[in-house]
């Protein structure tokens, strides 16, 4: 714009909508960082809210699952958006997406939205296998089920927050954090990534089987050996262990 242009519209007072976009944040400190370059509202007030058990409760949410009132997508807010603007918007977004037919599909599963969102969140961290989501899912929710831990790897990556571990080690179990799902049952106080939208539609939509193990192939494609037995897994295990001794990868 020329400076002409440019007065001329600050003195009009009229905007033009910016598009916001996230979609792979693991961190709240992440999703207010990448939301603040974009609106006014600057990262630390995004925070606070984020933080705020007193703003999330009427949400359903704390400061562990708060990061679950944003979906991943594209959004149109004027400049001068506020955090409080910006979550509210956040809030109306996230209802019309949770309607009738996917809340009728959580409680005929025994999940909450946030419980979805969360496992949502650990399968988005386990593959990037869209055609795999749905029987992952399935394997937690078995194991939710069942009582088992889930000792699901992407945890312990978030508990540590190293995320450029390939490989987790009997060490990195030993981790104390409520996000060690080695050593806690049941499911994480909260999510471990902002999952996408796709993903929690796969968990609510989950494969039925009997498969309570799984984990990669041995020939690194990205896919994974599902065992229903420990005895089936540990035979798949020392194959993609073996596999990853060949290549001297030992984190």
């Amino acid at each position: 714009m020329s400076n002409f242009e440019l007065i001329r519209l600050l003195y009009s007072g009229k905007q033009t909508p910016v598009t916001v976009t996230f979609n792979n944040e693991r961190l709240k400190s992440e999703l207010a960082s990448r939301v603040s370059k974009l609106i006014e509202a600057d990262s630390n007030s995004i925070l606070k809210l984020l933080n705020d058990p007193e703003f999330l409760s009427p949400l359903g949410l704390s400061p562990e699952t708060s990061i679950l009132l944003c979906l991943p997508n594209s959004y149109e807010f004027w400049w001068n958006t506020s955090a409080e603007q910006f979550l509210q918007r956040m809030a109306k977004e996230q209802k019309k997406f949770w309607n009738e037919n996917r809340l009728s599909k959580a409680k005929n599963i025994g999940l909450t939205p946030v419980q979805v969102g969360i496992i949502a969140s650990i399968v988005d961290q386990e593959t990037n296998k869209t055609d795999e989501m749905s029987r992952i899912a399935g394997v937690y929710i078995n194991r939710l089920n069942k009582g088992m831990p889930l000792q699901a790897d992407p945890t312990i990556k978030f508990a540590l927050n190293d995320f450029s571990l390939t490989r987790i080690l009997k060490g990195h179990t030993e981790v104390n954090s409520p996000y060690n799902t080695y050593q806690h049952t049941g499911l994480p106080p909260g999510p471990i990534c902002l999952p996408n939208t796709s993903t929690i539609d796969k968990v609510l939509n989950y494969e039925k089987h009997d498969y309570f193990y799984f984990c990669a192939r041995e020939d690194f494609s990205g896919y994974h050996n599902f065992a229903k037995t420990l005895e089936e897994h540990t035979i798949n295990a020392k194959k993609y262990q073996h596999a990853l001794t060949a290549l001297n990868l030992k984190k």
